[in-house]
């Protein structure tokens, strides 16, 4: 485990500038958009067919970069032409790709989405080099991890570096905000005692717990066995409804409600949210908790109302000033 003493003269500026760190994923999104969603062995006609920048990691790194946050990504990509586009995108989004490191051994992560005319998705990922960030590329990483604000990661990596990820900022202080996504039934208990926010969706939540998750009030329940193994925070997105929250020193579940939105295209919208939450944790810590999820709701819910993931996140400059 490196420790956290004080980074090297070259890497100052860049460690000092890296309020939120995230560990975790890029992805190229395949997109096709359908008036419905096939059935099994269907053929059917698409609209629209696109290529897109995702991978839960990268996304929540893009919306808190575009909402102001100075921000780092720690992901693996391959040595291949949709590596280094993503390589490009992050420096697009004013991303520091310093620990953005490249691989010859697996092709970059591959997304397969269809959306249909309501918004709804269903997605395949074939996961690639993410899979091949390591421990070691973490040590590397360990200056720019231990002086953020925030370190964010997912599960689109293999749990073991994202627990690493968790450990590393814990020991040097730095608060954790983890979206264990996709949800893992077993997943490792030190998974909740590592994280100051643990932040999952309904059906993370049943994942996690054995528990229906279909309305606020089994949310809040769920919450509360999430709570209980050790998280300080747990919330709960639960999609137009908002979402449920749950913290060690207020442990009754609050439903914090979000505006109604017509929604285009509702794929990476969590990931809208979480990455809004690891902005306003690193730079408005003095708002209450309940305050930042309405803020986060409010951004997520400008996220569906445009196509796309990525290019769906909304800049700071698009949005109202009583935002910041």
């Amino acid at each position: 485990m490196a420790a956290c003493g004080e980074p090297g003269k070259q890497r100052q500026e860049e460690v000092a500038a890296a309020a939120v760190v995230v560990v975790g994923s890029c992805m190229t999104d395949l997109v096709s958009l359908t008036a419905r969603l096939p059935k099994i062995g269907e053929t059917i006609h698409g609209h629209k067919f696109f290529i897109g920048f995702g991978g839960k990691g990268a996304n929540q790194c893009v919306q808190a970069a575009r909402l102001g946050a100075k921000t780092s990504m720690v992901c693996k990509v391959g040595k291949d032409s949709f590596g280094n586009d993503y390589i490009e995108n992050l420096k697009q989004n004013g991303i520091s790709t310093e620990f953005t490191y490249q691989t010859k051994d697996a092709a970059t992560g591959a997304a397969s989405i269809i959306v249909n005319d309501e918004g709804q998705n269903i997605i395949v990922i074939v996961a690639g080099a993410n899979l091949l960030l390591n421990t070691e590329d973490l040590r590397e990483a360990a200056s720019v991890i231990s002086r953020a604000k925030v370190m964010v990661c997912q599960l689109e990596i293999t749990p073991a570096t994202s627990l690493e990820a968790l450990t590393m900022a814990r020991n040097c202080g730095v608060k954790t905000l983890f979206n264990p996504a996709p949800a893992i039934a077993d997943l490792a208990p030190q998974f909740y005692a590592l994280s100051d926010v643990f932040c999952c969706n309904e059906s993370e939540a049943e994942i996690l717990t054995g528990l229906t998750v279909s309305s606020p009030e089994e949310a809040g329940k769920a919450a509360l066995v999430l709570l209980r193994r050790g998280c300080q925070v747990v919330v709960i997105t639960l999609g137009a409804e908002g979402c449920m929250m749950v913290s060690q020193t207020d442990p009754v579940p609050k439903h914090v409600h979000t505006e109604k939105v017509k929604a285009v295209d509702t794929t990476g919208a969590g990931d809208s949210f979480v990455g809004a939450l690891a902005f306003y944790l690193a730079y408005h810590p003095h708002l209450s908790l309940e305050e930042m999820l309405q803020r986060s709701n409010r951004i997520a819910a400008v996220s569906v109302q445009t196509a796309g993931t990525q290019t769906s996140y909304p800049f700071k400059e698009d949005l109202p000033p009583t935002l910041f």
